[in-house]
């Protein structure tokens, strides 16, 4: 019997995923500036670790040491990438906090290959991140430096949170790790993001509870459907669109414009990733798809 998920064509469902994401994204530029960056994850992490742990009941018992220490790392990386890219929403329209975030699983997947193709894509990144950065025209002085530094950083994260995902995937069952990990993310941002929580309203909380849904639950869920139907090339291929669904989110949403070089940067940065993210690859059993989702937006 055909579910009504499978009647979906499995792209769609990994374009769906994308596209929650990003205007997740969205949303979330419009709450960091009323709350704080550290506010605004913890918010998102409080509901979207209450949904994860009443859908996968993870369970405590009868993990090793190394275990409990993978998932560790992979809730920091969570928790850190989350508050790196969500900071740089202060600072940079979200189509640019993307690609630069894109950098780190881009330069991930290119490491260690001695493959000329994979080379050549990670310089046209270079020359598209330059263009999105606006360093060519714009006073030093003029670039948002910090906001650079944060998005770089939050790709960092999200390399690090593609890695320690591989390794939860293969010592947890089903969605255990994911769901344990975003309750380490939560403890880690908990400090500093609850020194804002004094000005967290009900419109807030509601806002906290669309970022769950929309950058957690529902891009994680729809990919898992996928990967059912799809090769891991393909699904690279797709999440490679990222940085421009982020334009287009920021442009629907925020009313954001980039500029005809930081378009061009992107569509460079886009390009790349798919010569990279979409070359054949294996995935590991139990390995947790290389989003995500939980992505940095």
């Amino acid at each position: 019997m055909v579910s009504r998920a499978d009647a979906v064509p499995a792209p769609l469902l990994v374009l769906g995923g994308v596209l929650s994401v990003q205007f997740g994204g969205a949303l979330a530029a419009t709450l960091v500036p009323e709350v704080g960056a550290s506010t605004s994850v913890l918010l998102r992490l409080v509901f979207a670790a209450a949904i994860m742990l009443v859908l996968a009941r993870p369970r405590l018992l009868g993990h090793s040491p190394a275990a409990w220490r993978t998932v560790l790392l992979f809730g920091v990386a969570l928790g850190g990438m989350n508050w790196a890219f969500y900071a740089s929403l202060a600072y940079l329209p979200i189509g640019v906090a993307v690609t630069f975030e894109f950098v780190g699983p881009l330069l991930l997947a290119a490491a260690g290959s001695r493959r000329v193709r994979d080379l050549g894509a990670v310089a046209v990144a270079a020359v598209g991140v330059v263009l999105v950065s606006e360093v060519t025209h714009l006073p030093l002085s003029e670039l948002s430096w910090r906001g650079i530094g944060l998005a770089l950083l939050a790709g960092a994260f999200w390399a690090a949170y593609i890695v320690c995902s591989s390794r939860t995937g293969a010592v947890f069952d089903r969605l255990d790790g994911l769901s344990l990990a975003m309750v380490v993310a939560m403890v880690v941002v908990l400090p500093a993001g609850a020194l804002g929580w004094h000005t967290v309203t009900a419109e807030h909380l509601l806002k906290g509870l669309g970022l769950a849904l929309l950058s957690s639950v529902l891009p994680y869920s729809l990919e898992l459907l996928a990967l059912r139907r799809m090769s891991a090339t393909v699904f690279g291929i797709l999440l490679s669109l990222e940085p421009a669904v982020a334009a287009l989110a920021g442009l629907v949403v925020l009313g954001q414009v980039l500029s005809g070089p930081q378009l061009v940067g992107m569509s460079l940065v886009v390009v790349a990733s798919v010569l990279v993210l979409g070359r054949p690859r294996e995935r590991s059993e139990g390995e947790a798809p290389a989003h995500l989702t939980e992505t940095g937006a």
